[in-house]
């Protein structure tokens, strides 16, 4: 494919990745809706925003390394239209238990992320790839912040249904330009799928994130949560046996044990720990009626165009960091994304009397997720050999969605801990659960402060085939001196 067309296949990542993004945050403020139209209770209701989670988790690290190993075009084509089928079939759900199949369908479009990333590595001249990198993760951040946003409006002026037929119009388009126009990717990983690997991985990953997202309603303590925990400690240590014994991993243990990847995966991990709470948070405090003694008593539409500064600030932030990371590096954005959002959540957690409070505090953190979105990927794709870069990517953005659904639970432990006689959360609730927040994302800052340096531009030294010298010498670095790339 000639290189002119590079923009276009851009177009193409940035639309399916930014659907799945929105996705994720799309239905969140219409579940009270959905629950109503399709009379099913609250707590079944959830299971529409879980299925998603738990099916994104299993098939993001796996069909990025599918698409390692058999190509990341075809694969990409695939989960493209395993997109556009599970939108065709929430649109036309007639019951819950439907539409729970139709998000578990959808989830499958987790894999865009690292597929996507991958791609711009192989397909980009070198000197483009943290710049699009990081204009594909300022797409994916905002993402969220549309969904959010675009929720209450849409299900206003028309239905909830239409959250789904939007997509539906929008990746059917995106499907048929990545048949015709986006390439096939060169660099092959060697060998096959380690399928028993895969079962041990979505094993582990549904046992942790199941009773996080469902304890609140089980109990903590209760037989079902504190099995799924033992059993998500077991299966993990099965697989990370089996995955080291493996001749063709799932997910490269060495890799992961780089010092510049396994930095950033623990940046990621505290850091999703902070974004998702936020997101998942932040607009039922606005909603709160104010006879709570706090809180606005917005309407979804409200809470949403509040959330824009969020949203505006991702996509800014996002963009100028491709221009950013040439001179300071992806390590110092990452280090300085974390700490606006820590510095975000501490002011919320002391003004939030305020509507402009929040205004504020939502672009801080946008400013902040922005940075960081893009900073991890420039990071993580720029410390792997081409080969490996679906798989460590995408377990990237799995590791940031399994602190997500942490920080989530622990942030509703925080919350709906004690409530009212009318039901409804305290303000102290809220206000340690915002301080949590701050104290998470400061520990992502921290983490961020170990990321390895690097000689010259920090993600484009190694971007164009040079990950396995890079690999090679980490791996030497970290046994020689463990502390001397820090």
């Amino acid at each position: 494919m000639p290189r002119k067309s590079s923009r276009l296949t851009f177009a193409v990542l940035a639309t399916g990745a930014g659907v799945f993004s929105m996705l994720q945050s799309l239905i969140a403020p219409a579940l009270p809706t959905v629950q109503h139209a399709l009379h099913t209770s609250q707590s079944t209701a959830t299971w529409v925003m879980t299925a998603y989670l738990l099916s994104a988790s299993v098939f993001t690290p796996i069909l990025g390394r599918v698409g390692d190993l058999v190509g990341k075009k075809r694969t990409l084509v695939a989960v493209l239209l395993a997109v556009l089928a599970g939108c065709l079939v929430a649109a036309l759900a007639p019951n819950i238990g439907v539409l729970i199949i139709a998000r578990v369908v959808q989830g499958v479009g987790g894999a865009l992320f690292p597929l996507s990333f991958g791609i711009i590595r192989d397909e980009f001249d070198a000197s483009q790839v943290p710049g699009s990198i990081s204009n594909l993760s300022a797409v994916i951040a905002a993402g969220g912040g549309v969904g959010m946003v675009a929720a209450g409006p849409i299900v206003t002026a028309l239905d909830y249904r239409w959250l789904f037929w939007f997509p539906v119009g929008i990746v059917a388009v995106t499907t048929l330009i990545a048949v015709r126009y986006v390439p096939e990717s060169p660099n092959r990983a060697q060998g096959q799928v380690n399928w028993f690997g895969a079962v041990l991985l979505s094993g582990w990953l549904v046992a942790l994130l199941l009773p996080l997202s469902q304890a609140g309603s089980w109990g903590w303590g209760s037989v079902r949560v504190v099995g799924l925990f033992a059993a998500a400690v077991v299966l993990f240590a099965a697989w990370l046996f089996s995955e080291a014994r493996s001749r063709s991993p799932l997910i490269d243990l060495k890799v992961m044990r780089l010092p510049s990847v396994w930095t950033t995966n623990t940046a990621a991990l505290l850091f999703g720990a902070g974004m998702y709470a936020i997101w998942s948070f932040l607009p039922g405090f606005v909603q709160t009626p104010s006879s709570a003694g706090y809180g606005f008593g917005a309407s979804v539409t409200a809470s949403g165009l509040l959330m824009l500064p969020m949203l505006l600030a991702m996509f800014v932030s996002g963009v100028l960091s491709g221009r950013l990371e040439p001179i300071f590096g992806a390590k110092v954005l990452l280090t300085t994304g974390a700490a606006l959002g820590a510095l975000a959540c501490a002011i919320l957690a002391l003004w939030h009397d305020q509507q402009w409070q929040i205004a504020l505090v939502a672009g801080i953190f946008g400013l902040g997720t922005g940075l960081a979105f893009a900073s991890m990927a420039n990071l993580i794709v720029g410390s792997v050999p081409p080969e490996q870069t679906g798989a460590a990517t995408g377990m990237n953005a799995n590791i940031r969605t399994i602190g997500g659904s942490i920080g989530a639970a622990v942030t509703s432990v925080l919350v709906t801990g004690h409530l009212q006689p009318s039901g409804l959360p305290y303000d102290s609730g809220y206000t340690h659960g915002f301080t949590l927040l701050a104290v998470l994302l400061l520990g992502a800052a921290l983490a961020a402060l170990l990321v390895p340096r690097r000689s010259g531009r920090s993600g484009g030294t190694t971007v164009g085939g040079s990950g396995s010298a890079l690999l090679k010498a980490e791996e030497e670095a970290s046994v020689m001196a463990p502390g001397a790339l820090n």
